[in-house]
């Protein structure tokens, strides 16, 4: 499946920098980038010399000759090298996960999410670097009456990864509502992406996987929570327009529009792979909500964004690329 470009923006950066390049948005990101004839250096911790996945994630990459990878942490690494010459610096580096924040790996979300995203935006204004992408999330808007979410919505995040995801985000539009500050900022509010290369523990991999080798599926809560899923070629076309719509500021969400229960998922990957799903329920995770769901029309009207792939399209095109990679990718439900 191919990225679909909106007419309105159709410009890429000619030299970008992305953080997470090994992760799963990062590195379809990067890949797009590079198809389009950008320069990219993509900066990752996890080094593939000894994670799998990173190794895998990065595989694609790796034979264009417009990509360079450095392996670093952005909390102790030389920022300003990374940086120079480039149009955009597309910020996905981080720790996800609701239910580890809880713990005490707290303290790793506050370094990577927050103190690491201040190194970066520093480094940013020191090169005058044009624009800053950064990943949010829709967990920072907590609980909803089971609407649409809008920007302007009070957040009320639910689980310590929500605050500092809430807390990087609102650390770069500071920086950049700084007088003479040279970055803009544009603060992307991802709705629960997935497809190839998703990470394992998030529940359509998860549905797929349980549906291709015949595990059962754990399922925390009733199933009848809601999620608005984006497919990933759909978020990275939204995130490379956000690094060069002219106008582009703020927090902008991006939703797929495929709002669903997980009851849902389960029921179309079962229909996917023509098998039954043995469920083992448990009882709901701490920080997780009952709805998502994006209003959209920030997005159309700032990035000339729509989302085109719809849930039963993007997860048949997850479950063939799980049958061809079931080593890497394939093997935890």
């Amino acid at each position: 499946m191919t990225q679909q470009m909106s007419p309105q923006h159709t410009s890429f950066p000619r030299r970008a920098v992305v953080t997470g390049a090994a992760g799963f948005i990062g590195s379809h990101l990067a890949h797009a980038l590079l198809q389009a004839g950008t320069t990219v250096i993509g900066v990752d911790r996890r080094d593939p010399a000894t994670d799998p996945i990173a190794a895998a994630n990065l595989e694609p990459l790796r034979s264009s000759p417009g990509y360079v990878h450095v392996t670093a942490d952005l909390i102790g690494c030389a920022i300003d090298p990374l940086l120079i010459d480039a149009d955009a610096v597309f910020h996905l580096a981080g720790i996800p996960g609701v239910r580890p924040s809880w713990g005490a790996q707290f303290t790793d979300y506050v370094a990577s999410n927050i103190l690491a995203t201040k190194r970066l935006l520093d480094g940013a204004a020191r090169i005058r670097v044009p624009r800053l992408v950064v990943a949010s999330s829709s967990s920072v808007y907590g609980a909803t009456d089971g609407g649409h979410s809008v920007e302007t919505d009070h957040p009320r995040p639910a689980s310590p990864y929500a605050v500092t995801k809430l807390a990087e985000e609102q650390l770069c539009l500071a920086h950049a509502a700084q007088p003479n500050c040279p970055t803009s900022v544009v603060a992307l509010r991802y709705f629960t992406v997935y497809g190839p290369r998703q990470r394992t523990d998030m529940f359509t991999h998860r549905a797929l996987v349980a549906a291709l080798t015949g595990k059962p599926l754990r399922l925390y809560g009733d199933g009848h929570q809601r999620r608005d899923f984006t497919y990933i070629d759909d978020a990275v076309t939204a995130t490379v327009a956000a690094a060069t719509a002219p106008d582009a500021h703020g927090v902008i969400n991006v939703g797929g529009g495929s709002n669903v229960s997980l009851l849902e998922v389960i029921g179309i990957a079962s229909s996917l792979v023509g098998r039954d799903i043995e469920l083992h329920q448990e009882n709901p995770r701490h920080g997780d909500v009952l709805v998502t769901r994006a209003h959209p029309g920030r997005a159309h009207e700032v990035l000339g964004w729509k989302p085109q792939i719809d849930l039963h399209t993007g997860m048949r095109a997850h479950m063939e690329f799980l049958t061809a990679e079931p080593a890497v990718y394939g093997r935890a439900a």
